[in-house]
């Protein structure tokens, strides 16, 4: 199995690579006085004072100073293509030793297609749009994305397809090999892995010939169980470790190498969801015991024909597999059923796994584990009618400062206090950019939600301290794309800290902690074609919010952990429609530029 080398770019895709700039190092003052600003809605006074004094004093050492010239010089490196990249990526995903399900994956929850009735025909259709879109990045066909001025960094699509993220200790590593003779996609049914070739003679597979390969796989797989290896993939990852270390020694290491070389992996499962929260669990994570949760994408269908996609979060954000989820179901929803040709033959493998009694022992072991991670997960998925993009944009708001004015008036309420709540903002406008943190918590947005719930502030009050709120949020976006945010810099400052220096009381503050300690953790994508998208709430004592902002509807997942600390998801959506309606109610049909 041959290693495919990142610094291969070409093509479109990768045409604007070079000129791309390199993330910033912010100004040390500014970002202090950033953060000092976002603490203020967040602390009592007296806890505000103090770290207001301890920032002060902060930005005034000597340490400071040589902290941020530590950070320039790592950013001016030959050769290093980000002073972020390498630290990001360890501390938040690949040295992260919780299970990356449910605690790191994501979802996207399709709509359905009624014109499918089969799953393995709503299968096929997608994994020939998946194809589709693959050999666009192969050969670099596939244009960048790009805002309304640029083109974003496309590093990421280096690794969606043939490549897989492996465990180690004490930190992962991540796997990419050739594209060039790995066309094959991985199939997992009742627990049992297929292999199939979608090239066969040089052409592609059709979808009539795909759906009749995945209907032989389905009655092969459905003859009889086998063990659940796959599971192990959901463990925490020191054990997966070693258990893939054992499953190695236990003969296993071509059924290994043909799973993460694999193009991706699609999942047929055997559930019949009926809610929207239904579908978000089997999309998510099911049972287990079809998928192997380190592949970068996994498409997902049901016996009911519905179906999904679930990302592996490690070296790949939203946009990039959103974009794929997108022209995948473009793609199947344009192809019309057609006849397989005469003579067409399926040929797949099985990836029989050797499955010793210590194996068989430690998967049971890991399905033990993750059902309890899975049934402590708590979903509902609201879907809000009244407006969407259009109504917002015409109210005269950004539809994201918006949502999040919905967010926030929601969390108050339920939580009775603003709450640290974390918006991701994404930095690809510079080489090797992922995300920056917009603390969406401000004193404005403080000052307007305190007012929605004040009787004896009127309406134009309310909706100036709305047009306050929003427009600071906007800005606080917009710092946060172009790399101006508070909690990347103050990360990068704190890693360059020497072991045999004091660590600043900046960071040892608690309020550095609780700052960042996400009760409410948001992030937006818009796709017509998701009936919703979700993944888990990144801390115990809070909720994971995402949304999509549909031209004329607006859909938000939001999930939280069953616990001591009373958590409920139906409850907090119960806060965001009030919110909603409320906010809408407020506004009505004027704009909010006109008072």
């Amino acid at each position: 199995m041959s290693t495919r080398e990142i610094d291969e770019e070409h093509g479109a895709l990768f045409a604007q690579q070079e000129q791309l700039p390199k993330l910033p190092v912010p100004d040390l003052e500014s970002t202090l006085q950033k953060y000092v600003e976002s603490l203020k809605p967040v602390l009592s006074e007296s806890e505000y004072k103090h770290s207001a004094h301890v920032v002060a004093k902060f930005g005034q050492s000597a340490q400071a100073q040589e902290l941020q010239r530590r950070l320039k010089a790592r950013a001016a490196e030959p050769g290093r293509a980000s002073w972020l990249e390498e630290w990001w990526n360890d501390l938040s995903y690949m040295g992260y030793r919780d299970p990356v399900i449910p605690f790191v994956s994501y979802h996207y929850s399709y709509n359905d297609d009624p014109r499918c009735t089969r799953a393995t025909q709503r299968a096929a259709k997608l994994i020939s749009g998946a194809i589709a879109f693959r050999a666009r990045v192969v050969d670099g066909s596939l244009e960048p994305d790009t805002t309304r001025t640029s083109a974003l960094c496309s590093h990421s699509y280096n690794y969606m397809f043939n490549a897989c993220r492996i465990p180690a200790e004490p930190s992962d590593k991540f796997r990419t090999v050739a594209y060039h003779g790995n066309e094959t996609i991985v199939v997992v049914r009742n627990s049992r892995f297929f292999e199939f070739s979608f090239v066969r003679n040089n052409v592609v597979l059709s979808a009539a010939e795909i759906e009749q390969t995945l209907e032989q796989i389905v009655q092969t797989a459905d003859a009889a169980d086998a063990v659940a290896v796959g599971v192990l993939t959901t463990d925490h990852r020191d054990t997966w470790t070693r258990n893939r270390r054992m499953l190695l020694d236990a003969g296993n290491a071509s059924v290994l190498q043909a799973i993460e070389a694999a193009a991706f992996v699609v999942c047929m499962e055997p559930d019949m969801p009926q809610t929207r929260e239904e579908l978000s669990h089997v999309i998510w994570h099911a049972s287990g015991r079809n998928r192997w949760f380190d592949k970068p994408c996994q498409f997902v269908v049901t016996d009911s024909a519905r179906a999904g996609f679930c990302g592996e979060h490690s070296m790949i954000d939203g946009t990039p597999t959103l974009r794929l989820a997108d022209f995948a179901v473009a793609h199947s929803l344009a192809l019309p059923d057609g006849p397989v040709p005469r003579g067409f033959n399926p040929a797949f493998n099985e990836l029989r796994f050797q499955t010793p009694p210590t194996v068989v022992r430690a998967v049971a072991q890991a399905q033990s584990r993750f059902d309890v991670n899975v049934a402590a997960q708590h979903v509902c998925v609201l879907n809000f009618a009244a407006f969407g993009k259009d109504k917002i944009k015409k109210l005269g708001c950004s539809p994201d400062a918006f949502v999040q004015m919905v967010i926030q008036l929601a969390s108050t309420r339920h939580h009775g206090r603003a709450r640290p709540t974390y918006e991701a903002s994404m930095t690809r406008s510079f080489l090797h950019g992922r995300t920056e943190t917009c603390r969406s918590v401000s004193s404005d947005s403080v000052a307007w939600c305190t007012s929605m719930d004040d009787p004896s502030a009127d309406t134009g009050r309310r909706i100036k301290l709305l047009r306050t709120a929003l427009a600071t949020h906007s800005r606080l976006t917009r710092e946060a794309v172009n790399g101006h945010g508070v909690d990347r810099h103050l990360l990068g400052l704190r890693m360059l800290v020497a072991p045999t220096e004091p660590m600043p009381a900046i960071f040892t503050d608690p309020a550095y902690t609780y700052s960042s300690h996400w009760f409410v953790s948001t992030s937006q994508m818009s796709s017509e074609h998701l009936c919703s998208y979700g993944w888990s709430a990144v801390t115990p004592r809070g909720y994971g919010i995402a949304y999509n902002i549909r031209e004329n509807s607006l859909i938000i997942h939001v999930a939280c952990v069953r616990n001591e600390h009373g958590l409920n998801s139906d409850r907090f959506a119960q806060c965001l429609e009030a919110a909603a309606h409320d906010i809408a109610s407020l506004i009505d049909v004027k704009k909010v530029s006109e008072y």
